[in-house]
Formats: C-alpha cells, structure tokens, sequence
C-alpha cells in the first residue's frame, strides 16, 4: 500500500491580492519545471496542512496549494464577503495565470471536489485532468442528509452534541439557526455554533474514530472560518443551479478522471461519486471499501498516491 511522499517544504510563497479585500495565500513545492498541478482543500473554509503537499511526487510535480477566500493564511479571516464558487473559480483562473500555467492538473476533495467540477465546467480548457474523492456536488439532498436528517441516525451521539447550541425550536431548520449564530454579534454564541459544526464534521470524517482529526477540526481558527464559511455557502446552495454539476458533465468530454470515493463516506455518502462517474465516461471510479471520507484514511490515501503517479506518466 502506497504512503504519503516525504514532507517537503515550498521553493515559493507569497499573498496574492484578488480584489480590494481579500488576499490569497499560495504556495509552490516540488520541481518548478514539473506538471502543474493544483491542490483544493476542503470545506469550503478548512485551509491547507503541510501533509497535503505529500500527495505528489515532488521529483515530476509542480504543486501548487492556496488558501481559498476566508480560509488558512489568506486574510481577512472567516470573511463571508464576495465569498462565492464564481468568486472562488475566477481565484483559480487568477492563480494560474499569475504563475504563467497553461494547463494544471486539478486535485480536490470533498469541497474541493464540488470546487474542481464548477472550475472545469468553465474552464476546460485550462484543466489537463481532474483527481477528484468525496464526491459533493451541493444537492439539497447531499446537505440535508449531513445537516439535518440521515447521518443522525448513523451517529446519533455525536448528533446531540451537534444539536446542543439550537433551542428545540429552530431544530426544524438547523442550517438556519446556525447561520443566525455563526453571523451573529453574539461572539460566545458564534464560537459554541462554530466549535459544534466543526467537531460534527470532524468526527465523522473517519471509518473508524481519528482524535487526529477531531484536533484539527476542534481548533478554534479552523473550526470559525469552517463553520461560517460552509454555513453561508449551504445557506445559499453553494451559489450554483439545483443540480448544475452533474447535468453539466458534457462540459468535461475529453478531460481524463479519476474518482476516489470511500464506502462507508458519511458525510458524502457513495451515490453522489457514482452518479457523477455514470455521467462522465472519461472518469473512473474507485471505491475504497475500509474507507469513510478522510483522504488520510490508509485506501484513499494509496488510491489518490496511484492516481497522481498514474497522472505523471500520462502528462510526462
């Protein structure tokens, strides 16, 4: 079973200024002369960690990673403001010709995955390939099974400690009582909601409990940017049309896929990843069977490892 590449560190880092607001954090690792490729974090709001450079051989690739708009080192913090997928894909586009790429590999997972469909359904020309795994395309369906009724009764426990800053009142409709807190002035009340969205998430991520995980998503600058962020994005159905990534599959005729996707995935359950592969004939699917959601569970990290090298080889 493959294993992550050894930590390295970037050749190149800087702010780059998107609009009169928000800067963007980016960074370059591996060979500056290798294949493009481009790393897209989940949430949206959850930032990149050092390990995500590791997903790649750093001898054949040039990976780039950035901090979406609100999220990691890119300022202001937690920002909702011109925070939007368009907003998110022309950054893309801002990115890629700033560092003079003419085509890159895209990589994302979970939100990224949602982030890297509505980027190569507007830009397929700019896009070589697409490494994809945990499918969410931002149904009504995928966010009302997480935040509202389906994955309850899977993790019933965790459940009430996800309820437990909502009045039994506003139960009913937990995205909004938690919108109404995470941007409230109420700054106790806007912590308790966003420590409480973010540890839901963080303790399912796994197959099995990871308090690695849990940590990450307990802390309190990621668990902020994380819950606001994504709130405010489910709040408005990511900014897209009811179903618009998968009835826009057409648009990536011709760009090679690969789709890893977890089993046992609670937070992005298994059908989203098949029907997007039943929709797009240049992908393959792979499904991990020891797996959740987590890209650091073992099968999905040694599937992603394949699908990058796999990538090298055909982009070499």
């Amino acid at each position: 079973m493959r294993s992550l590449y050894p930590s390295i560190h970037p050749y190149w880092s800087d702010h780059i200024a998107v609009d009169g607001l928000h800067r963007l954090y980016v960074e370059q690792c591996g060979n500056p002369e290798g294949i493009p490729v481009v790393f897209l974090h989940g949430g949206p709001g959850a930032g990149c960690e050092a390990w995500h450079r590791s997903f790649f051989d750093p001898d054949k690739y040039r990976i780039i990673l950035f901090d979406q708009r609100g999220a990691g080192r890119s300022t202001p913090h937690a920002s909702l403001v011109d925070n939007s997928t368009q907003h998110l894909v022309q950054d893309m586009q801002r990115i890629r010709k700033e560092l003079d790429i003419e085509k890159w590999l895209v990589f994302g997972g979970s939100w990224g995955s949602t982030l890297g469909l509505a980027y190569a359904q507007t830009h397929p020309e700019s896009v070589s390939g697409l490494i994809l795994r945990g499918i969410f395309m931002c149904r009504q369906q995928e966010i009302e099974w997480f935040y509202q009724r389906g994955a309850d009764r899977i993790f019933p426990d965790y459940w009430q400690d996800f309820l437990a800053p909502i009045p039994a009142a506003e139960q009913d409709d937990l995205l909004k009582a938690y919108y109404k807190r995470l941007t409230g002035q109420d700054e106790l009340a806007r912590m308790a909601a966003a420590k409480a969205w973010s540890v839901w998430e963080g303790r399912t991520a796994t197959l099995l409990p990871s308090a690695k995980t849990v940590d990450f998503f307990s802390d309190t600058h990621v668990a902020l940017s994380l819950a606001r962020i994504e709130c405010h994005y489910f709040m408005h159905d990511a900014f897209l049309q009811a179903g618009q990534l998968l009835h826009e599959t057409n648009k990536l005729k011709g760009i090679p896929g690969i789709i890893v996707q977890g089993r046992y995935d609670m937070i992005c359950p298994l059908e989203s990843a098949w029907q997007l592969a039943q929709a797009w004939p240049d992908a393959r699917l792979q499904i991990i069977d020891d797996a959740g959601h987590s890209a650091a569970e073992p099968g999905i990290a040694d599937a992603l490892i394949e699908a990058t090298d796999r990538f090298a080889e055909l982009l070499a």
